[in-house]
């Protein structure tokens, strides 16, 4: 390539808008992927609005050919992560180009620069602010839908990230796991028999305000079960309370099931019907009918979308999961969806993958974080 390619930080507005809107026009015949929702996409890169800004060292920028944008990274150095982690790593995320070495090489570069000036020895990714955002890319399972919350990459990214000396992090597997159509006997007898022992309760909800007082106990949850996870970032009382803000408005309540005992919030679990039609034909945008096409979506899916789910350490291996997936697995048959996505699972989580096996799921998609020295 003749002409220099050139990587300049995102300083206003008018950038930002370019570096939002980029990855529509270069997946705009890309069957399978989904916008995001812009009106998020303008809170989620705005330091002014996104508190995550506040504990983290960040740049944005775009990559320009011929005074047009061909490319877009962002840098992020999760202060309050590396802390916790006792980690001197940088990430970047939010990786798009079109199938071009030189330009992956010039975004990949720029931040790996900025990363070694800010004292980094490794940097890793594709990550976000936390692992609430997306991260990974898609090695497997192209064919299929995406979720929410997932990267969803063209494969050549793969390959250009090789080609930069990036190698494996850590792996995700999706698994599928069909709906059946009858409750399978092993299920039943482990349901039956926890129930008889009373000790615990199942809160089930039909309406998205009986979740609210819910939000808060399941996040705080989610920060104890989840801390051992890779690059996990706990959550403080404002992220909590805005991640709530962020989702709820999407959920099902009947595929939010908690477990209680004695009125302690000992395990949850949180599915939603997959959106990404509903999505692709919003074009991203909320308003003035994005919302209705989402919500219409959410009624016609066969498919049922895992987003969240753990259960207090001292209780596990107890049956609390199959109470969960027990109710959960009912509601999925009432509402005549065909299979659940199980979402991120790490692959050395060996118990929850047992649980997803023993259920019939199958492996068809994986997720990749890579890594470099620096």
């Amino acid at each position: 390539m003749d002409t220099v390619i050139e990587i300049r930080e995102v300083k206003n507005r008018k950038e930002l808008k370019k570096y939002i809107f980029l990855p529509g026009k270069l997946h705009q015949n890309h069957s399978n992927w989904v916008p995001p929702i812009y009106s998020q996409e303008w809170k989620y890169f705005n330091s002014r609005k996104n508190r995550a800004f506040s504990y983290s060292d960040c740049i944005i920028a775009l990559a320009y050919l011929n005074n047009s944008v061909v490319g877009r990274i962002m840098g992020i150095i999760n202060k309050r992560g590396n802390e916790i982690a006792n980690e001197r790593n940088a990430r970047f995320g939010y990786l798009e180009c079109p199938d071009n070495q030189e330009i992956a090489h010039a975004l990949l570069s720029y931040i790996e620069k900025w990363a070694k000036e800010k004292g980094m020895n490794k940097i890793v990714g594709p990550m976000g602010f936390s692992n609430q955002d997306p991260q990974g890319f898609m090695i497997q399972g192209f064919e299929h839908k995406p979720t929410i919350s997932t990267n969803f990459n063209f494969d050549y990214m793969n390959r250009l990230l090789a080609s930069e000396h990036y190698s494996k992090e850590a792996d995700y597997v999706v698994y599928k796991i069909d709906v059946p159509e009858k409750m399978p006997e092993f299920y039943q007898k482990i349901y039956s028999r926890i129930i008889s022992r009373g000790n615990y309760e199942v809160a089930e909800f039909n309406k998205r305000k009986q979740l609210k007082p819910f939000i808060i106990p399941i996040l705080e949850l989610m920060n104890e079960c989840f801390i051992d996870l890779y690059g996990y970032q706990p959550l403080d009382y404002v992220d909590m309370k805005n991640m709530g803000k962020r989702f709820v408005r999407f959920l099902d309540p009947r595929f939010v099931k908690v477990v209680k005992k004695d009125d302690q919030l000992i395990g949850f679990n949180i599915a939603m019907p997959n959106l990404s039609e509903g999505l692709r034909k919003a074009k991203g945008r909320l308003f003035p009918v994005g919302l209705f096409h989402i919500m219409n979506e959410a009624k016609r899916s066969r498919q049922l979308d895992t987003l969240l789910g753990g259960i207090k350490e001292e209780y596990r291996g107890r049956g609390i999961d199959v109470m969960m997936g027990y109710k959960t697995i009912l509601e999925a048959q009432k509402a005549g969806f065909e299979f659940a996505d199980s979402h991120l699972e790490s692959e050395d989580n060996t118990k929850v993958r047992a649980e997803m096996e023993r259920l019939g799921g199958e492996i068809y998609k994986r997720y990749r974080i890579y890594s470099k020295d620096l």
